[in-house]
């Protein structure tokens, strides 16, 4: 048994200091060592040690991100680490510490340490996970990443599927899924679960699984909801399991705002697309396009005229999968065409996604044929009266009303005085930058595209600009400002750089989830300003995506030089802000060998 004396301090974070501390006790005390851990809180120092302490130790470990007086433990021998690794691998760090020290690794403790071995290999645990986040291109990747890192840390085997913009990565098979032990859905957006039938799944969002990965990974394993089994089943008791899981499954959803984002995350790429056709078409000149036969004209009708006529259609559409799945989709796709040919726009699209995702899940669940019969649901049955249904509320009760209330929108903003437009760009840029292509930015977003397709091209220019500054602010910080982030950060800023400049907001994030108190006020006052600047300049963007590389498109940006000094100056106040409110780190590096 050994004598441990330790210190564990970290300048930014009181809770990586204080369950460094309990890591190390507990882990020291189940090996049966006698340990005392010093916790240098920002605030103030608790459980401090004494001179007799220090002077009665076998080694000293200092689990610390910062520098601090080492001049106590002179002639002991010293083991240096950080908080994050004495958090996630302390059996290492002890392990590693009474070695440098040349004392007994676990002295006394070799029953323990065969049940330890034992329990690892019945507590490893199979993982398999689906990330989709509404966009396909950020956070679907890094929650898989981070899901990765953890399991893997922890011992686990993991597989994850992406579901990103270019369809399913690293698709799941029927193998993977039939020898795990959970399933964990990091979604924002519908994921078709059918093939996880009977296993346990557990849900969350993309960004629990960036910011807490290894959070996620423990609660899946006590929180999980078993899906429905497999078709095939018979017996009232099997018959009653399925029943609960419909109704855990449904108890899960979290609600009309996922289904929006369904819609959103099949809507984009149609946008852009469109968008960019149209920006193209410009080129030859502002109204080039309305010259017949011409490459303009063509480029015009492919992206005005087809991409943009689908954009409400394909919205509604998956907003209905969403909620119905599979009976949805028909009519979503003719109630949002509807939604486009009475007028009724963005909104009546929203709406008409609600209504037939509803109408097609009750009629669904609700309307019950002989065997016989069952086989016409849902190619006869369940569109047509789901359609039928959907159509003539748009047409005879939806339609009208939410036609004007657009027109009235459009209007009012189109007629907006200069102060109200700066207020709208500053509220949209905060939203831009507050959650970093989560919820928050998508509903700026969304909105912002819905008002193209009436001609109203502001908003979408402050929204763009807004988006872009974070992750440029932060990747210029890192550049000016060296001694406030860490090797690793700095490296990615370059990455930030042309994240920030392809309009990809998501490039914020890592360095808003170390460090949200300083890094997200700084960004979303950035992004506010640039937001407000970009409506006060009188600034418009015609193409939905594209970032710094649609500026290069002849009159895609109305205002050009403002548009690009409103970006400059919202970078330039993120950088600013970010180099006040941070301080000056010290690296310290993961282990100093033994004195």
């Amino acid at each position: 048994m050994a004598t441990i004396v330790g210190v564990a301090a970290s300048a930014e974070s009181r809770a990586h200091t204080l369950m460094a501390a309990e890591a190390l006790r507990k882990v020291a005390s189940d090996q049966g060592h006698d340990i005392s851990i010093e916790c240098r809180e920002p605030e103030e120092t608790t459980s401090p040690l004494t001179p007799e302490m220090i002077a009665g130790a076998d080694l000293a470990i200092l689990a610390i991100d910062q520098t601090i007086d080492q001049a106590p433990f002179a002639g002991l021998p010293v083991y240096q680490t950080t908080t994050s690794r004495a958090i996630q691998d302390t059996a290492s760090v002890l392990g590693e510490a009474l070695q440098k020290a040349g004392l007994p690794v676990e002295a006394n403790c070799d029953q323990p340490k065969e049940e330890a071995v034992a329990t690892s290999d019945v507590t490893k645990k199979r993982i398999v996970a689906v990330t989709s986040c509404p966009t396909g291109i950020a956070h679907t990747f890094m929650a898989a990443d981070a899901l990765k890192k953890k399991a893997a840390a922890a011992g686990h085997d993991i597989k994850v599927e992406t579901q990103g913009s270019v369809g399913a990565k690293d698709q799941l098979s029927a193998e993977d899924i039939a020898a795990a032990d959970v399933v964990i859905i990091s979604a924002d957006t519908h994921v078709d679960e059918s093939r996880f039938a009977g296993k346990p799944i557990y849900r969350t969002s993309v960004g629990a699984a960036v910011k807490d990965a290894a959070g996620v990974i423990a609660a899946s394993f006590s929180e999980a909801e078993t899906a429905a089994p497999a078709a095939g089943g018979a017996g009232g008791k099997k018959m009653q399991t399925l029943e609960e899981a419909k109704a855990a499954l449904k108890a899960n959803r979290s609600g009309p705002y996922k289904h929006l984002l369904t819609g959103v995350s099949y809507m984009l790429p149609v946008v852009v697309a469109g968008g960019l056709l149209i920006a193209l078409s410009f080129v030859f000149g502002i109204e080039a396009f309305k010259e017949e036969g011409t490459l303009a004209a063509a480029l015009m009708t492919i992206g005005g005229g087809a991409a943009f006529k689908l954009m409400v259609p394909v919205l509604a559409g998956f907003m209905a999968y969403s909620i119905a799945d599979r009976p949805g989709l028909t009519p979503g796709l003719i109630g949002g065409l509807l939604a486009v040919n009475l007028g009724a726009g963005f909104l009546g699209g929203i709406l008409a996604g609600f209504l037939a995702g509803y109408v097609a899940l009750w009629l669904r669940d609700n309307i019950k044929l002989p065997k016989a019969l069952e086989g016409l649901m849902p190619v006869l049955i369940l569109p047509l009266l789901s359609t039928a249904i959907v159509g003539l509320l748009m047409v005879y009760v939806i339609g009208e009303p939410v036609r004007y209330i657009n027109e009235s929108l459009t209007g009012m903003l189109q007629g907006m005085g200069q102060t109200n437009a700066v207020l709208l760009g500053l509220v949209l840029g905060a939203m831009m930058a507050f959650d970093m292509g989560g919820p928050v930015n998508k509903a700026a977003y969304a909105f912002s595209v819905g008002l193209l397709t009436s001609d109203t091209f502001a908003p979408m220019a402050a929204t763009m600009a807004a988006g872009m500054t974070p992750p440029l602010g932060l990747a210029l910080a890192t550049f000016i400002a060296k001694n406030r982030f860490t090797e690793e950060e700095r490296e990615a800023g370059k990455a930030a750089f042309v994240l920030g400049l392809s309009f990809i907001t998501e490039g914020a994030i890592p360095y808003a989830a170390k460090d949200p108190l300083r890094v997200i006020p700084s960004i979303m006052i950035g992004s506010a300003l640039t937001g407000a600047l970009s409506m006060f300049f009188g600034c418009g963007l015609r193409a939905p995506h594209g970032g710094a590389f649609v500026l290069a498109i002849p009159h895609a940006v109305s205002n050009l030089a403002m548009y690009i000094l409103s970006i400059v100056i919202g970078t330039a106040v993120t950088t600013a802000l970010l180099i006040v409110l941070k301080r000056p780190i010290d690296e310290v590096p993961a282990a100093v060998p033994a004195e």
